[in-house]
This record gives C-alpha cells, sequence and structure tokens, in this order.
C-alpha cells in the first residue's frame, strides 16, 4: 500500500470547486436509458456517448474524477485515444466501478447484498494498470416495514470494508457507497434513522479491516423523504437534516463526502448541494470534510437527451453536460441559484 499516493490522490478527488462525474452505468442500465432516449443498444452507440462524455471541452475546470465501467475503461476515442488518456490529460482522475452488483440476500428475499468480492484482487491490479487510481463499490438499502434488517446491513458493510481494504492494498481509492434508497413513503426522519445506523456499521467494519480513513471516500445518500412520502421537505431541511447525520457518524478523519444523486433531478440535487454549502459551509458551522458530488443521472441526462444517438448534437450535448457540472461546482460554494437555469 502506497500510503502517500493514496492520499494525494483522495485529495486530489475532493479538489475545491470540483466534483465526480458517474459515468459508470453497466451495460444493460445504458442500454435501458438508450432504450427511453430512442438510441440504438449497440457497443459503438456506447462508446460513441462516453467519448462525448470524456472530451467535453472545460470539464476539468468543475470535475476532478470520472468513475467508468468496465467496458467503458477499455475504449477509445474514433482517433484511437484510450479514455484514460484522455481524461488524464483533461486533469480528471480515471476511476472504476468494482462491484458485480446487488444480489438477492440469502433468507432474506425482500433484501440484497453486493457481490464482486471473488477475484477483486487481481482485477484492482488490471484496473491500476490500466490507469485507474480509484475504485467504487455500491451497496442498496431498502427502506420498508422491518427493513432493513440488521442482517442486511452488516453483510454490506463487511462487504464495503472488504472491498476498501483491497482497493488501498492495490493503491487505489476506494469510494464507499452505502445507498439507502429513495423509493417507499417512508418520512425524512426514517431515512435519517436508517441512514445512521448503517453508516455506523459501516464505519466499524472499515475500522475492523484496518481502512486507512484519510484515504477514501463516502458516497452517502442525502437525507430524503420516499418518493412517495406525503410531506416532502423543504431544501434546507434536507441540507440541515443531511448534514447533522453525517456529523454524528462520520469519522473527522475521512478524506471527503461525495453525495449520490438517487434518483433526484439535476435541479433539486444542485439546490440541496446548494444549501449544505450556503447553511454549514461556513462559520460558526464548519463541517470536517470537504462534501462534493458523485453524480450520473443528475449530471448526465440532459445531455443524453439531445444527443439522441446523432452526432449533429454532439456540441449541444457537451454544453448541456458542462452547464449541469458548472451548477454544481457553484453549488459547493453555496452560489447555485434557479437562475443559472435559464442563464
Amino acid at each position: 500500500m502506497d500510503t502517500r499516493n493514496l492520499i494525494a490522490t483522495a485529495q486530489a478527488m475532493m479538489a475545491d470547486g470540483k466534483g465526480l462525474l458517474a459515468m459508470d452505468e453497466s451495460t444493460g442500465t445504458c442500454n435501458k436509458r438508450f432504450a427511453g432516449a430512442g438510441i440504438s443498444q449497440t457497443e459503438e452507440a456506447r462508446r460513441g456517448y462516453r467519448e462525448l462524455l470524456v472530451t467535453t471541452p472545460g470539464m476539468g475546470e468543475c470535475i476532478s474524477g470520472a468513475i467508468l465501467y468496465d467496458e467503458t475503461i477499455r475504449q477509445k476515442t474514433r482517433k484511437g485515444t484510450p479514455f484514460v488518456q484522455v481524461l488524464t490529460a483533461a486533469g480528471i482522475v480515471p476511476g472504476i466501478k468494482v462491484d458485480m452488483g446487488a444480489k438477492a440476500l440469502a433468507g432474506h428475499p425482500a433484501e440484497r447484498v453486493t457481490e464482486g468480492l471473488d477475484g477483486l484482487r487481481e482485477r484492482l491490479k488490471g484496473y491500476f494498470d490500466m490507469g485507474a487510481r480509484f475504485a467504487k463499490w455500491r451497496a442498496v438499502l431498502a427502506i420498508g416495514e422491518g427493513l432493513p434488517t440488521p442482517a442486511c446491513i452488516e453483510v454490506n458493510a463487511h462487504a464495503l470494508a472488504r472491498y476498501a481494504a483491497l482497493c488501498q492494498e492495490a493503491t487505489l481509492v476506494p469510494i464507499v457507497e452505502p445507498e439507502v434508497l429513495m423509493d417507499g413513503d417512508h418520512t425524512l426522519e426514517r431515512c435519517r434513522s436508517v441512514t445512521e445506523d448503517v453508516l455506523h456499521r459501516v464505519f466499524d467494519q472499515l475500522r475492523l479491516q484496518g481502512v486507512m480513513l484519510e484515504a477514501m471516500i463516502l458516497k452517502p445518500n442525502m437525507v430524503l423523504p420516499g418518493l412517495t412520502c406525503a410531506t416532502q421537505e423543504s431544501v434546507d431541511v434536507v441540507a440541515a437534516a443531511t448534514v447533522k447525520s453525517l456529523l454524528r457518524v462520520v469519522p473527522a478523519a475521512v478524506a471527503g463526502i461525495a453525495f449520490l444523486s438517487g434518483g433526484q433531478s439535476g435541479e433539486l440535487a444542485s439546490a440541496r448541494l446548494n444549501a449544505m454549502h450556503g447553511r454549514f459551509g461556513l462559520p460558526p458551522v464548519q463541517a470536517p470534510w470537504p462534501l462534493t458530488f458523485s453524480f450520473g443521472r443528475a449530471l448526465q441526462q440532459p445531455a443524453l437527451e439531445i444527443w439522441a444517438g446523432d452526432e449533429v448534437n454532439r456540441v449541444a450535448a457537451q454544453q448541456a453536460l458542462l452547464h449541469r457540472a458548472r451548477c454544481n461546482a457553484a453549488a459547493l460554494h453555496g452560489n447555485y441559484h434557479a437562475g443559472m437555469e435559464t442563464a
């Protein structure tokens, strides 16, 4: 484990005013989104769309890292330049999703556990040799009657910690992503309680596995009411609940926190992120770790809809992607406002 390089990479990923672009959709997920936009579901179409993303001019101004998928990290531009080289040249750290997806948890049919630990050590070495400098593993936990169970929380926390330890052994910064899902009619308070329980167990397991907190990034959900909850709290209430929960359970040594969007619209995710910085990013309440974004659809969706598989729309799609990235970069300093959406 190269401690110095791990910490330097984590700090680069959490650079002031920048966030992470999650473009690690699996082939199945990418094809599903393409189908919804009327785009052909072919490897060349996926490659072309990903080239559009990684070659967007100016992205390095507000994006510090890009999470890739196994197919993506092996792809090249039309001119034959590997995507990893394009990103690195733009000052963007390449990363890789390494989990194999969430599967049914035996004995708990309503819950899932993320798999992919078998052979992970060898895969991590291969990805490092391809140019990746960080990795990501996602666990998903649903809220419902009696859910999540302690068994589901424990098994996912353990897998996250084992993955993180293997990453650091391979000199890859681990992004630890325990996502409490938005689906359901649960209240914000119920989400807060579950999120804190999950994070407590995750950090207990990280400690047991010897993971160096200064060289890892946490990718949590925001504390939100369920999508079908009758009461949808304001942006400020969500921001306050989220940061207060993290202050209770996340050690100060963690290199940084990069929120997932989890199905939020791009505008709402930006507004909530902005409220966290407007309220908590300045004295007298100062978070001990930087707070940034690691968004997928909340960054990409406008670009995907504009591109629609037609290269004629390439520049307009890239402008839409850059616009969303700049909105979120502004939110990191509490400078985002609704007027930016129509500027």
